[in-house]
C-alpha cells in the first residue's frame, strides 16, 4: 500500500513538474513577443541610417550587418551581461554595477535613450503579468530592458541558457523585421534570413558565457556611426 501510495506521489510531483516547465517556456514565448508593448519595433539601432547612405540596400547586406551586430554588441556584451543578471538577481549591488555598464556601454545618445526607454516600459508592464517588482530594484529594471527580461525570466524559472537564446532570437527577429519595412525586402527574404541566422544563436550565446568580466564589451564602429547619423537624419520612422 505504502509503495503505491509513494509511485503516485511520485507521479504527481514528476507531472507538476513537467506542467510547470511547459508554462515556463510559454512565458518565455510571452517575453519575446513582438506584440510586447515595450516599443521594440519602433527602434532599428542605426540601421536606417545604413539603408539611408547605402551600406545596407538588399538581402545579402543585411545579412552581413545583422552578422556583424551579433558577433559584437550581442555575443560580447549582452550574453555575458544577461548571465550576470541572471546570476546575481538577489545581489543588489552587483546588478546594479552591470546595469550601469550596459548603459555606458552604449555609444550614442539614441542607444541609451533606447534602453532607458525599453526598460521604463518592461518595468510597467511586468507587475501586470504578475512578476513582483521590489521598490528597491524598480530602478534598475528601468534602467535597460535587459534587466527586466532577466527578472521575469528568474522569477518564471526559466534556465538561463533558454532565456539567452530566446532574447537574442527575439533581437534577431525584430531587426530583420525592420529591414524588411526600410530596404524594403518581401517577407520571404526576411523569414530566410531569420531561419538561416537563427543557427549562429548556439554559438553566439556559448562564447558570450565565456567571457571574463574584464572582457565584456564591444564596439560596432558601423553602428556607433550609423545610430549617430541618424540623430540628424531628415526623413526617418524610427527612434533610433
Amino acid at each position: 500500500m505504502v509503495a503505491v501510495l509513494t509511485k503516485y506521489i511520485n507521479m504527481g510531483i514528476a507531472m507538476a513538474t513537467h506542467t510547470e516547465s511547459r508554462l515556463a517556456h510559454l512565458r518565455l514565448l510571452q517575453l519575446i513577443s513582438p506584440s510586447l508593448p515595450v516599443g521594440a519595433f519602433t527602434y532599428s539601432q542605426g540601421l536606417e541610417w545604413a539603408v539611408e547612405c547605402g551600406w545596407v540596400s538588399d538581402e545579402k547586406s543585411l545579412r552581413e550587418w545583422v552578422i556583424a551586430l551579433m558577433h559584437t554588441n550581442m555575443t560580447q556584451l549582452e550574453m555575458p551581461l544577461l548571465m550576470r543578471f541572471y546570476q546575481t538577481i538577489d545581489e543588489q549591488d552587483a546588478f546594479k554595477y552591470w546595469c550601469h555598464y550596459l548603459i555606458a556601454s552604449r555609444e550614442t545618445k539614441e542607444l541609451r535613450e533606447e534602453e532607458r526607454n525599453r526598460g521604463r516600459a518592461l518595468a510597467t508592464l511586468l507587475p501586470e503579468l504578475g512578476v513582483p517588482i521590489s521598490v528597491e530594484i524598480l530602478p534598475l529594471l528601468k534602467t535597460c530592458q535587459l534587466s527586466g527580461f532577466t527578472h521575469a525570466a528568474c522569477y518564471w524559472q526559466i534556465p538561463l541558457q533558454q532565456t539567452a537564446e530566446a532574447y537574442l532570437w527575439g533581437w534577431l527577429e525584430n531587426i530583420i523585421l525592420n529591414g524588411i519595412k526600410i530596404i524594403p525586402l518581401g517577407q520571404t527574404a526576411g523569414q530566410r534570413l531569420i531561419a538561416n541566422l537563427t543557427e549562429l544563436i548556439p554559438a553566439c550565446v556559448e562564447q558570450g558565457f565565456a567571457i571574463a568580466n574584464e572582457d565584456i564589451g564591444a564596439s560596432c564602429t558601423a553602428q556607433a556611426i550609423a545610430s549617430s547619423l541618424h540623430e540628424t537624419q531628415y526623413s526617418r520612422i524610427y527612434r533610433s
